[in-house]
């Protein structure tokens, strides 16, 4: 097997990469001064600097996207109203039920389809009425790409109608863009042009782009005020933050094209597994940096599997049973997915493993 010397392959998540030398001469190098007196001026670079590169008025900087997600339903939502959403999406599944905890915003999670995307009409049949027995429908939420559904991205026609849907009935769409530059970079289109229709969107620094820290909301003004409001009281106020801001200024300035580097290897990883007797996944559906796939050795869980391939310095993350993910990133080269499928063939062809790793909630 080709060795590593040492260096271990995370695949668990694109959470786990580190700053690169440009981000870390940045940070050392930025101006500051106190945010939360709109005073830190790398701050203000990178929310305007976002904010037009999603095609919205403003942006603000928060320190992690279920943060970004939290203020911007806050922002959008009063107590008792309701959101629509999917049941497989990271603001109903992994974010704490923190909008009905904090907020008093009541979900009505509908099916996610397998692709990511919720069915329009399904969507339409649960606004609700004028009625004093109902809350009040305020937002949909959707996510691009999708994580919980294999990081597949939903289509640009299917942006723009579910937008539509929404305005039609009077009420705002979130998109939960932790990913969305992967899904940008798959369509070949700006990340504007993605958002054209939707209200809001939070989109992450510290996946794929590499970013210590951070992610921003965006949206017009008077929303962002409303939302600057929401990061208050959930504990977001940041003082010199622009050490942290500087790092993401260069995760979108540098960082972005070089996400296909990422869909390419995920390709290669998802056609080699395919090949690979004990695993089940179609290549086809594996559209960004996420791979998904199915264990089907009888006498192996996905945990003892995980445990296997640690001892031959690769990790990935089982979810329960027999579904695993792995998440190509910055650190991952096409080199790296050999190493990674030789790893995977030789746990595979031993007896079965002992051992077993923690069950994770993707992130």
């Amino acid at each position: 097997m080709q060795e590593t010397n040492g260096r271990v392959l995370d695949l668990r998540s694109d959470t786990v990469t580190k700053p690169t030398p440009a981000m870390r001469q940045a940070m050392a190098e930025a101006e500051v001064g106190d945010d939360v007196y709109g005073e830190d001026p790398t701050v203000n670079r990178l929310e305007a600097m976002t904010a037009e590169l999603l095609g919205k008025e403003a942006a603000l900087f928060v320190a992690s996207g279920t943060m970004g997600n939290l203020t911007a339903v806050l922002a959008h939502c009063n107590r008792g109203d309701e959101i629509i959403l999917g049941d497989r999406c990271h603001i109903f599944r992994s974010e704490q039920g923190g909008a009905a905890a904090l907020g008093g915003v009541h979900p009505m999670a509908i099916r996610n389809q397998p692709d990511g995307t919720l069915d329009l009409e399904e969507i339409a049949a649960n606004i609700r009425g004028d009625n004093e027995h109902f809350p009040v429908t305020k937002l949909i939420c959707v996510e691009n790409t999708h994580n919980f559904c294999g990081g597949r991205v939903l289509p640009l026609a299917y942006m723009d109608a579910v937008g539509d849907l929404a305005h039609q009935h009077g009420l705002k769409l979130h998109v939960d863009g932790a990913r969305l530059w992967n899904a940008a970079v798959t369509l070949g289109v700006s990340p504007a042009r993605l958002l054209q229709n939707a209200d809001t969107a939070s989109v992450c620094l510290s996946k794929g782009l590499a970013a210590p820290v951070g992610s921003l909301v965006v949206g017009d003004k008077a929303f962002i005020a409303r939302a600057r409001r929401m990061r208050k009281i959930a504990g977001g106020g940041m003082r010199q933050a622009g050490i942290l801001a500087a790092a993401g200024i260069v995760s979108i300035t540098e960082m972005i094209e070089r996400l296909g580097d990422d869909h390419a290897n995920a390709k290669a990883l998802a056609n080699g597994l395919a090949a690979i007797d004990g695993i089940a996944i179609d290549p086809e559906t594996v559209e960004s940096n996420l791979v998904f796939f199915e264990l089907t050795r009888e006498d192996m869980t996905a945990a003892q599997l995980v445990h296997g391939l640690a001892a031959h310095d690769v990790k990935l993350s089982a979810s329960g049973g027999r579904r695993l993910r792995a998440v190509l990133n910055y650190h991952i080269t096409a080199d790296d997915v050999n190493h990674v499928l030789n790893a995977f063939r030789t746990t595979l062809a031993a007896d079965a493993v002992t051992g077993g790793a923690k069950v994770v909630a993707y992130g």
